[in-house]
């Protein structure tokens, strides 16, 4: 089976790292006449409008986070408000700004470049105020398309080889990415960043899900066509990347009804599109072809602890739960941008603790569970954090510990690791989360690399979210790949970096 040919991740994750050659090799402009449009357009579909009124939920934002939610047993099926929240929270637009080319939307959750490349799509049960149906979810207008009438979960349970929570399920979202809208920018990069732009959606995703007390799981174990052939995607240039079920009761999925090819016109995204054979390639690689090979996929991760402290462990301290701020994940999500600087000013011990404890709890993935090691962990260059030395550490989520690996001033360091550039040097801390593929990819084969960026990617949106929730900024970086093993090294040897996340106190450009 192509998916356990694994030297296709390898050939794509090296040939995809960022070197001092690489980037510097020459000066290369974007075609900014051929930019993609950042939007799914059906030009024939009729809009279905969603709700736009949001009371802010109950649950503060750092428990939404969290996932610190009532998980009842009864039944909980979502209705139309509660859809609109979901798409809304994780994908929609939150806010318009002025830019040197003209005015642009940006939307709730992160995106590398601000290309919006993640489309959500979901097939439903017959919901209060919605009928059963499969859905598109369009950001430019905050609606709904329908492009197939009738019940068709049973195609993704059987596509997921009987998922549980997805049989269950009463609404299962799918995930989507249209490679050329990001790679228009970040050419065959753009595949690592299918997962990092879906992992921080779906962080919004199930904080929002926890505040309106719905249980969520995301399903990476799935038959890719059939998933496809439903949405009516060509997976050569838009596919497939997650399941979300939502919820949990309602009547069972029926048969499916017929799914013709659909043919749906849309918008064009650009005059032309260039294909990268590298990203198609490795997503082939990495497909899963039968709802049974997805149910043999499917299964907790090889445990990979770390070693035993070896240099100073310095305990967590959180902030007081009466010290926390308590403002709803909705307003934080519409608080939440960006940082394009930093203030050089310490933020808290107390805050980089309550920053961990909250956001690296076990995922709800298919492929992992609260018994087994992370897909990832943090690594963390310590700039500015009032009661916390200055240096390089690694996160032991098991002590809830910071172990020192080296101390010293290393601000430089962090922004030469950043391709140079500043944002890293000035930001408080910098969050690296890193891991051994090598295990991964022998447990789960090419789509351990989805797995494996994806999960990187959740835990970094919940970080990002929860700096904001605690009054700071975040931005997510990219990096030298190997220079960054290399300075966590020898702790970090033979392992692979997935995700860069800067934290600090955000600072306004000057005039001008």
């Amino acid at each position: 089976m192509p998916n356990q040919d694994v030297a296709a991740t390898w050939e794509y994750h090296d040939g995809t790292k960022h070197t001092y050659e690489s980037v510097w090799r020459g000066p290369r402009t974007l075609d900014w006449p051929n930019q993609p449009i950042p939007y799914k357009i059906y030009t024939t579909l009729e809009p279905i409008p969603l709700p736009r009124d949001f009371p802010p939920s109950a649950l503060p934002a750092l428990d939404a986070i969290a996932g610190d939610a009532d998980a009842a047993d009864s039944e909980r099926v979502p209705d139309l408000a509660a859809v609109a929240r979901l798409c809304y929270f994780a994908n929609g637009v939150t806010k318009h700004l002025r830019t040197f080319a003209g005015e642009m939307a940006f939307r709730a959750a992160s995106c590398t470049g601000a290309l919006y490349h993640i489309e959500l799509y979901f097939a439903c049960a017959d919901l209060r105020d919605l009928a059963a149906g499969l859905y598109h979810y369009g950001a430019h207008d905050h609606a709904l398309r329908l492009l197939r009438a009738g019940d068709f979960r049973a195609v993704l349970v059987e596509a997921t080889g009987g998922e549980p929570a997805t049989a269950a399920a009463p609404l299962v979202f799918a995930c989507t990415s249209t490679f050329w809208r990001n790679a228009w920018k970040y050419r065959a990069r753009a595949y690592r960043h299918v997962y990092w732009d879906s992992g921080t959606i779906l962080a919004n995703f199930l904080a929002e899900a926890t505040a309106l007390r719905l249980p969520a799981r995301i399903v990476l174990g799935f038959a890719d066509a059939a998933v496809n052939e439903l949405l009516d995607v060509d997976p050569a240039r838009e596919a497939a990347v997650s399941l979300v079920p939502v919820g949990r009761g309602g009547p069972p999925p029926p048969p499916a009804p017929p799914r013709p090819p659909l043919g749906l016109p849309t918008e064009r995204l650009s005059p032309r599109e260039i294909d990268y054979p590298a990203i198609r390639a490795m997503h082939t690689a990495s497909s899963l072809a039968s709802g049974a090979e997805a149910a043999a996929w499917r299964g907790a991760p090889p445990l990979q602890p770390l070693p035993p402290p070896a240099g100073p462990l310095v305990p967590l301290r959180p902030l007081p739960p009466d010290a926390e701020p308590r403002d709803p994940i909705e307003t934080v999500i519409l608080r939440r941008g960006s940082s394009r600087r930093f203030r050089r000013e310490p933020i808290g011990f107390e805050q980089l603790s309550t920053l961990l404890a909250r956001t690296t709890r076990p995922l709800p993935l298919d492929c992992a569970d609260a018994a087994t090691s992370p897909l990832s962990t943090p690594y963390l260059i310590v700039n500015a954090v009032d009661g916390l030395a200055a240096g390089s550490y690694v996160f032991h989520a098991d002590r809830a510990a910071l172990e020192q690996l080296r101390a010293g001033d290393f601000r430089d360091v962090a922004g030469d690791l950043d391709l140079g550039q500043e944002l890293a040097a000035d930001a408080a801390v910098n969050v690296y989360f890193l891991t051994d593929l090598r295990p991964l990819l022998a447990r789960f084969g090419n789509r351990g690399y989805r797995a494996a960026q994806l999960g990187a990617a959740i835990t970094a949106g919940k970080l990002y979210l929860a700096a904001y929730a605690l009054g700071l900024g975040a931005t997510g970086l990219t990096f030298f790949d190997d220079a960054v093993t290399a300075f966590f090294s020898p702790h970090a040897a033979g392992k692979s970096v997935l995700f860069l996340l800067a934290v600090g106190h955000p600072a306004r450009r000057a005039p001008g």
